[in-house]
């Protein structure tokens, strides 16, 4: 019987550890699949839209799947919580050798079975063990955890709102130095024939050597603005790389979009109360808060009685002999604290400091939600107005140096007048197109600040 025993035992043992390394081997897997899934993304062909960069990044971002796996993490801890209000059931099984011979008793005192002396016992049972009032403490705990996985999922969706506005931002960045760039360009290209023109006239004795030196003092200070424009863009196409989470060596993804005056937003006038209604990381600071002042009704449960079940039911079995001894028992157990040290009062005074930090965190980012608010609708309004002010002065800067051409060509003008026109021309066009990448970004900060 004892062997029969002891071959049962280790069969179970051995079930046990297969499925262990079953379980742990499909783990392995997925969490490989998982790398795998998010090192595919290493090359891009096409251009990229906005749309497009706003996906990829959702999906790529390492902080945002920072924040997905945290939110997971919360959720597995919530659903810890809620296992300890069920009844703990275990089996235990176990071998002892002893060097002298221990007794092994009867069930039943006044039987006829007879004492046992034995050096070697094998042992199984199972038992359960039941909470049956714990002060509140577990059920808190579960408010506590399901208020904490709120909050990380709230952040979570913050964490994707702040991901929209950084890419859009440097998106409009990338297109507004494009342009930049573009009118540094254009105006090189005048100006280079504006110097074969000066050449010309100089050959034909109609133009001073000073007009042509003027000329290529401007020309190089068009050219090093150039570079210094082309190192910034290709800064903020590295920043772009970085925010869509791309492991990109060779090439660099090609932005597809135009700038232009987009339409303010209509919740213009009423952004503050839309703002509390909706940001997400307004929201998951008071689910903090909540789980607070539910973590503070599980310290004060430490001064309250513990109630519990337990049972348990199994055999002994004697190495040398076939005969069962079965065992069971039952009963109620109360602790109750009686000295602690002062430990559950100093608990209670942590939790209830951190539950008033909360609530001044709470406080502090109202006011800061309302500074941003009131910042992005200044934004809105000052940027909108420069891009009117900056598109009247492009026309006119234009303007001003074909009349500045025409009278020098006919030699009613002077090159300072030219060449001072073109740089008016040339700091107009890099203002409207900077204004313009303002005004887009302003609008995006607006719709991040009230949690659009």
């Amino acid at each position: 019987m004892c062997r029969f025993a002891n071959s049962n035992l280790f069969m179970i043992f051995g079930v046990a550890i297969m499925v262990c390394s079953i379980c742990a081997a499909a783990n392995n897997n997925q969490y490989a699949a998982v790398a795998k899934s998010e090192s595919d993304i290493t090359e891009i062909e096409t251009t990229l839209t906005l749309e497009q960069c706003i996906e990829i990044s959702l999906r790529n971002n390492p902080a945002v799947a920072q924040k997905q796996w945290e939110a997971d993490t919360a959720q597995a801890e919530k659903d810890i919580a809620q296992g300890r209000l069920w009844p703990e059931i275990s089996a235990n099984a176990g071998y002892m050798h002893y060097r002298d011979y221990r007794l092994i008793q009867p069930r039943r005192p006044g039987t006829s079975e007879s004492l046992q002396f034995t050096d070697e016992l094998v042992s199984g049972g199972v038992v359960l063990n039941l909470p049956l009032y714990t002060g509140g403490r577990l059920v808190n705990q579960v408010k506590a955890a399901d208020f904490i996985t709120q909050s990380t999922k709230q952040q979570l969706l913050f964490s994707q709102a702040e991901l929209v506005f950084n890419v859009s931002s440097v998106f409009y960045s990338i297109l507004g130095q494009r342009e930049v760039i573009t009118s540094l360009i254009f105006s090189q290209k005048t100006l280079q024939e504006h110097y074969r023109k000066t050449m010309e006239l100089l050959n034909a004795k109609k133009a001073a050597r000073v007009d042509l030196l003027r000329t290529e003092v401007r020309l190089a200070d068009i050219e090093q603005r150039i570079i210094y424009e082309r190192n910034a863009l290709n800064i903020t196409q590295s920043l772009m790389i970085s925010l869509l989470g791309l492991n990109i060596q060779n090439k660099t993804p090609d932005i597809e979009g135009e700038l232009m005056m987009i339409d303010v937003p209509a919740g213009l006038g009423r952004g503050l109360e839309t703002a509390l209604t909706n940001r997400q990381d307004y929201k998951s600071l008071k689910s903090q808060l909540e789980a607070q002042q539910e973590i503070l009704n599980i310290a004060k449960a430490g001064r309250l009685p513990e109630v519990s079940l337990r049972a348990s039911y199994g055999n002994r079995w004697d190495a040398d002999s076939s005969e069962d001894n079965l065992i069971g028992d039952i009963g109620i157990f109360v602790v109750i604290p009686i000295f602690e040290g002062g430990r559950i009062d100093a608990e209670i005074r942590r939790e209830r400091s951190r539950l008033r930090a909360h609530k001044e965190a709470l406080r502090k980012l109202e006011l800061h939600i309302r500074l941003e608010v009131e910042s992005a609708i200044s934004n809105i309004e000052s940027t909108r107005a420069r891009v009117g002010v900056m598109q009247k002065a492009v026309e006119q800067a234009r303007e001003s140096l074909r009349i500045e051409r025409e009278k020098y060509d006919q030699g009613k003008g002077a090159i300072v007048d030219v060449l001072d026109a073109q740089s008016a021309m040339l700091e107009s066009q890099t203002n409207y197109y900077r204004s313009l990448s303002d005004y887009n970004t302003a609008v995006a900060q607006f719709r991040l600040a009230v949690g659009e």
